[in-house]
C-alpha cells in the first residue's frame, strides 16, 4: 500500500488533524497549512510540514510517515529538519517533528545517539496501533489507523467511519473523508492484484 500519498491527502484536507497527536498546540493551530518541501544540496525530501500562517512567526511541524523499517531514519530526519530550519529560521519560532509508525516494531533500533532528542519535547513518535479503537478516535485519526488494520477488517471499519462522518461533518469534509477511505480500500485491493 502506498501510504505516503494517502497521508498527504489526509493532511492536505485536514492539516490540524496532526495536532491531535501532539501535546502542545500553537495558539493559531487552526490557521496552519500543510505543504511538502524539498531541501536541496544535498536533496532531502520531507514527507510534509505544517507551516504557520504567513502573517505570523510560529513553530514549524515536520511530518514523517514511516511504514517500512529504516535504520538511518533519525539520522536523515534530524539532518533534513535542521537544514530546513537553518535555511528558514526567520520564518519560525521553533520546530517539532512527528513520526508516524504503524507499530513500535517499525521504529529504528539504534536509538542511543539520538536519546536527547528522542526523550525531549521536539520529537513525537506516534504508533498507530497504540492509539486505541478506531471508532473511538477522532475521524481523521481513525483514517490514519485504517491504513494499518487487516484487509478483512478494513471494509467494516471504513463503513463505520463514513457513517460517523455523515453524522458530524459538513458535506465537503464528508466527501473528502469518503475519498480518502476509498483510496485506502482501493490500495488493499491493489495489493491483492500485485500478489
Amino acid at each position: 500500500m502506498k501510504r505516503d500519498s494517502i497521508f498527504y491527502k489526509l493532511f492536505r484536507q485536514s492539516p490540524t488533524a496532526l495536532f491531535e497527536l501532539v501535546p502542545e498546540l500553537p495558539e493559531n493551530a487552526n490557521r496552519y497549512r500543510f505543504d511538502s518541501v524539498a531541501v536541496k544540496e544535498p536533496r532531502f525530501e520531507i514527507d510534509g510540514v505544517l507551516l504557520p500562517p504567513e502573517d505570523t512567526v510560529g513553530p514549524v511541524f515536520f511530518i514523517e510517515v514511516q511504514f517500512q523499517p529504516d535504520e538511518k531514519l533519525y539520522e536523515r530526519i534530524f539532518a533534513e529538519t535542521a537544514l530546513y530550519f537553518y535555511r528558514n529560521a526567520e520564518k519560525f519560532s521553533d520546530w517539532q517533528v512527528i513520526v508516524i509508525y504503524p507499530t513500535k516494531s517499525t521504529e529504528q533500533k539504534w536509538l542511543y545517539p539520538h536519546r536527547s532528542l528522542l526523550n525531549g519535547r521536539q520529537l513525537h513518535r506516534v504508533y498507530l496501533d497504540q492509539l486505541g479503537d478506531i471508532q473511538s478516535l477522532p475521524i481523521w485519526i481513525g483514517l490514519m489507523v485504517l491504513t494499518t488494520i487487516s484487509e478483512s477488517e478494513a471494509p467494516a471499519e471504513a463503513r463505520l467511519l463514513i457513517e460517523r462522518a455523515e453524522q458530524i461533518a459538513n458535506e465537503d469534509e464528508t466527501r473528502a473523508i469518503i475519498e480518502i477511505v476509498t483510496t485506502i480500500i482501493d490500495s488493499y485491493n491493489h495489493n491483492l492484484v500485485q500478489i
